[in-house]
């Protein structure tokens, strides 16, 4: 009996990793029962794969995050599951000019549908816009931590990108609103039964029109609508602008307008406006005419305004150079280039960008390319009080020690599309002054939002399965690891409330004897999490689905100085296993750096790491122990990996991916060759493991020699296969040895 483990084609840097270590997995586990498959998910994938009809018979390609989306509900599924690009709508215009430029004939992303036809095509590409694929696989809850070696290796060995809180003091500080964002009007109730119900918009004359039809719910289920008021919006922002340029601090701002594809950049729109708003307003007419939009940041005006004659194209520029020059001073995402935090929305992310700005001692990047104290604009109250909760304890107590920061692992609730904010088919942009509702199958209103012109309103569903899995995940892991466990629920917030009567109810279901498991809101959770980590103790994190993001990112950049070196596992509902490998944060960054001089920094270990436990669940749910051998090997060779730096550099002519990659399948097949539970695979990999090593010194020659140079993938979002195999495997002598397996 053969398994597969399937193996996601996705994006930018751990993709181009996928080249270089993918065929050295498949030599490994040939003749042991496990086979591996890629199935390509990855953001040029999704699109070919939404327009069949514009493509030759040999350019079209299966819809296989469809298809995964079914397997993961069967007991069979094991995918490792590699990060893919969330993509904004300026990542998905560069993404089909690139396949159009390749001769895929799909058409153009149209911004502002005129026609029906139009429109049928935005919603296409809406399918493949934001956090498109991890509702579709995330069929469980995540247990995301360090794994041991990981977290010991981290203490042994602190990373150095800490920077001292200043002992003079920082003005650094979390700006949030303090009345009608979606915390302050937000509300929640639980479905007593099985219904179908519908959302529509009531305008100020009794017209009603429909938003969305036929939303099936189930018992149990929490469902919530709240709504973002843009006019406070504007205000608060107004607000900041002001006390940055009264402070001389940064303003920088931090939305997740990639995860949440609708409601976010409307936020980071406003932003844009309201900074620029004298020179938006003064040429209102000129950027109407060649359709600018603000919720794609100012790159997308200055793009735009090209196509206008110079005379006028030169007149908004220098507008909008003069505000840059007078206004509150803005956090720079690329100094070299003059990228401001306004550029583009997918720039700063929220949850990489925050624990940045801890880890900086309380700062971002200015014009000169300095580090100066900022105000971080996080303008929903629901989470942004608790990133004010650690800059508080940073500013008093100073700067976290990795040498001895206890772990903070994290269990979350995001199975069956749980929590799913801002990012949906739920969540719109109000037209006019009305009302919103959710109206059930008795045409009762269930829950209503009053709103005004260009509100955001969300609807919400976590489904009742979810939950009870969630918290039976939560007691598991206190009793695995013997670490509280903090459920963040916040009692005054409507939707938390409706899920602590849930954990309230499922816990006593379990033996919970000697455990402490604690219900704290985000700001005590984050004050209680930070008093046992400074002390070097281990805490676990219980959250929903958008705390889970954020704090999977925050301590572990401050704890390992990345957070894709987490072991992410989500057992599945249906008894499979989705294996996450990482964030993927920072992978643009790590392919212009390839491009440019032929060295990907990108760390695999996340990979690596997620290998482990699924090979794990082969051996438990098939007996195959030649995956049990190949696991415990392989954890073996991460911790030698880790213990003798074989890590990538950050710098050209130093070890990067491809020779950490050749490292780790080194150590591995040490590992075998000297275990003795299997004698094939140990005469096998006896004959491999000593190649290998008379000829370490060349290899690692070979994989060095290449560096420097720039080098041609063949595209960004679809590299050339040829090409990225050339580029990612260049050492004929390894390449032999792993090829001839």
């Amino acid at each position: 009996m053969t398994t597969k483990i399937i193996w996601t084609k996705i994006d930018e840097a751990p993709a181009l990793a996928s080249y270089c270590f993918l065929p050295v997995l498949k030599s490994y586990v040939k003749k042991t029962g496990i086979e591996v498959e890629e199935k390509d998910i990855s953001l040029a994938g999704r699109i070919l794969a939404n327009f069949p009809e514009n493509l030759t018979d040999e350019q079209k390609i299966p819809d296989y995050l469809t298809e995964l989306g079914e397997f993961v509900k069967t007991p069979n599924a094991i995918i490792i599951k590699l990060p893919n690009i969330s993509a904004s709508v300026p990542q998905l215009q560069e993404a089909i000019k690139e396949l159009q430029a390749k001769g895929y004939k799909i058409p153009d992303y149209p911004e502002e549908p005129k026609t029906e036809e139009e429109k049928a095509i935005k919603n296409r590409y809406a399918k493949v816009l934001g956090s498109a694929v991890n509702p579709v696989l995330r069929e469980g809850n995540s247990d995301r931590r360090a794994s041991t070696s990981v977290k010991k290796f981290a203490q042994k060995y602190p990373h150095k990108m800490m920077k001292p809180w200043p002992q003079s003091g920082s003005k650094t500080r979390v700006a949030h609103m303090k009345q009608k964002d979606f915390y302050g009007t937000e509300k929640s109730l639980t479905l007593q039964k099985e219904d179908v119900v519908r959302i529509e918009f009531v305008d100020a004359n009794g017209n009603i029109s429909l938003l969305k039809e036929k939303l099936k719910l189930l018992p149990g289920e929490v469902i919530d609508a709240s709504v973002m008021n843009v006019k406070e919006l504007r205000k608060f922002y107004e607000e900041q602008i002001a006390a940055a340029k009264k402070d001389n601090i940064l303003l920088s701002l931090h939305l997740k307008a990639t995860m949440m594809k609708v409601s976010d950049p409307i936020m980071f729109g406003h932003a844009v406006y309201v900074y620029f708003k004298e020179a938006l307003d003064k040429h209102a007419a000129a950027l109407k005419e060649v359709r600018a939009n603000v919720n794609n940041g100012l790159m997308d005006i200055l793009e735009k305004i090209k196509k206008l004659p110079d005379e006028q194209r030169t007149a908004i520029e220098n507008d909008i150079n003069k505000i840059i020059d007078t206004n509150a001073p803005l956090a720079m995402v690329d100094t070299r280039i003059g990228k401001t935090n306004l550029h583009v929305p997918n720039d700063v992310i929220v949850d990489a960008s925050m624990p940045n700005i801890v880890r900086d001692g309380g700062k971002m990047w200015n014009r000169k390319d300095e580090l100066q104290d900022c105000i971080a604009m996080i303008p929903d109250r629901c989470y942004a009080t608790m990133y004010q909760e650690i800059i508080q304890d940073a500013k008093e107590k100073g700067q976290f020690d990795p040498a001895t920061m206890g772990a903070v692992s994290n269990v979350g609730l995001m199975a069956q599309k749980a929590e799913e904010y801002g990012s949906h088919d739920k969540t719109f942009e109000v037209k006019a002054n009305g009302t919103v509702r959710v109206i059930n199958s008795n045409n009762e209103t269930l829950l209503e939002q009053v709103v005004e012109t260009g509100d955001i309103f969300r609807m919400c569903q976590t489904k009742d399965e979810a939950i009870k899995d969630w918290v039976k995940l939560a007691v598991n892991r206190a009793r695995a690891s013997g670490s509280p466990a903090i459920f963040w629920l916040d009692e005054n917030r409507a939707h938390d409330n409706e899920i602590i009567f849930k954990v309230k109810k499922y816990l006593p279901a379990h033996d919970t004897t000697g455990l402490e498991i604690k219900i704290l809101n985000p700001v005590d959770a984050m004050k209680y999490t930070l008093e046992r980590t400074r002390k070097g103790l281990d805490t676990i994190s219980v959250t929903g689905n958008v705390l889970r993001d954020y704090l999977t990112d925050l301590f572990p950049i401050l704890e390992l100085g990345t957070s894709a070196r987490m072991l992410s596992i989500i057992p599945l509902l249906n008894g499979g296993g989705l294996f996450e490998t990482g964030a993927g944060g920072s992978a643009p960054k790590h392919v212009q750096q390839l491009i440019k001089e032929n060295h990907l920094r990108w760390d695999s270990l996340g990979e690596y790491n997620a290998l482990v436990p699924a090979l794990e669940m082969i051996y438990d749910k098939t007996g195959n122990t030649k995956a049990k051998v190949l696991a415990v090997a392989l954890d073996k060779a991460i911790g030698m990996y880790l213990e003798n730096s074989k890590s990538p550099s950050r710098k050209v002519n130093e070890i990067d991916n491809r020779g950490s990659s050749f490292y780790l399948s080194y150590y591995w097949a040490q590992a075998l060759a000297q275990q003795s539970d299997d004698a094939e695979l140990k005469n096998r990999f006896e004959k491999i493991a000593k190649e290998i090593g008379a000829n370490e010194k060349k290899i690692e020659d070979e994989l060095i020699a290449v560096q420097g140079n720039t080098v041609d993938l063949g595209g960004y979002y679809m590299p050339d296969d040829k090409k990225a195999y050339s580029v990612m495997r260049p050492s004929s002598t390894l390449n032999r040895i792993i090829d001839e397996m």
